[in-house]
């Protein structure tokens, strides 16, 4: 028994990398992300008006923009994101400004042992992979009494909290900031799994462990579904290299139309907040066009 176990845990984890070595040749394709090459056409770089300090596109250490804000997209959220940044966290590797820069009314940055403000404990959750977590999905179960029987009641058409906070920093230095008093009474919210994309290469960790933006965009399309749905043909993954090939040579989307042609009132997710990952595409682009995918240490790293 133990033995035809293992050969198909082995065979599962083939399967997996040989359908993410498809994915990761697009692995933004089915996303509705604006393009960026409108980034291209800025020169140089600008000084920031807070800092004084020379940046490209906006201010990763202040969090504002030193280019006209006709070059990237707002973004308005179903809930308030606050991130805990560690302090050793090197401003300019982490994407935790990408947030703050493309939802500036919805996303605030700390620095450890800066806190952000929480005044419902019950509106409030933390991201994180703790034993004790629930899915996203659980947090649309209400358990309630009526007539002294305990009954359990799905929330619809509605988002039941109000915040939700991040952690930024390397695995490593993550546990001193959950340990903090100040966040242990609150709801700890675990993620499905999905494959990073980003580049920085962190040693010991597998490739789901998510870059903030992503975990942010995941945690909102997770949110956002269990409130209203999703619409059909959204975020299909092709599962044949052909497929994948033939998508990024069409002009004519069927799917994306579909997405496109939906009628405002209708608030099933569409990509909505796949702008999150505007700068983090752009970025993803620029490496890959100066480095090998398959060199990059970031993607050398196991998928479980």
């Amino acid at each position: 028994m133990a033995k035809s176990e293992a050969i198909r845990n082995i065979k599962k984890h083939s399967n997996m990398e040989k359908e993410q070595k498809i994915i990761d040749k697009m692995p933004f394709r089915h996303l509705k992300i604006g393009n960026a090459q409108i980034l291209d056409t800025v020169e140089g770089r600008e000084i920031c008006d807070h800092c004084f300090k020379s940046r490209k596109f906006f201010c990763y250490s202040c969090c504002l923009p030193v280019i006209n804000e006709n070059y990237f997209p707002r973004i308005k959220l179903p809930v308030k994101i606050d991130i805990i940044k560690h302090a050793r966290e090197i401003d300019g590797k982490s994407t935790a400004a990408h947030a703050a820069i493309l939802a500036p009314e919805d996303v605030k940055i700390f620095t450890y042992p800066d806190f952000p403000e929480i005044l419902n404990k019950e509106e409030t959750v933390l991201i994180f992979p703790s034993q004790t977590g629930v899915t996203v999905d659980s947090l649309f179960t209400k358990v309630v009494i009526e007539d002294n029987e305990i009954i359990t009641k799905r929330i619809k058409n509605m988002i039941p909290i109000k915040k939700a906070i991040f952690i930024d920093s390397t695995w490593h230095q993550t546990k001193a900031i959950y340990k903090d008093q100040r966040l242990r009474d609150l709801q700890c919210v675990i993620l499905k799994s999905r494959i990073s994309q980003f580049w920085r290469h962190q040693k010991e960790s597998p490739r789901w462990y998510l870059a903030t933006i992503e975990a942010i965009h995941q945690f909102l399309i997770e949110l956002h579904t269990c409130a209203f749905g999703m619409v059909q043909g959204y975020a299909s993954i092709k599962s044949s290299e052909e497929k994948a090939v033939n998508e990024e040579n069409s002009t004519n989307n069927i799917a994306q139309q579909y997405v496109n042609e939906l009628p405002e009132m209708d608030q099933r997710y569409r990509g909505q907040y796949d702008d999150l990952l505007y700068f983090f595409k752009y970025m993803y682009e620029k490496i890959h066009t100066m480095y090998d995918h398959d060199k990059l240490w970031a993607y050398k790293r196991p998928l479980m």
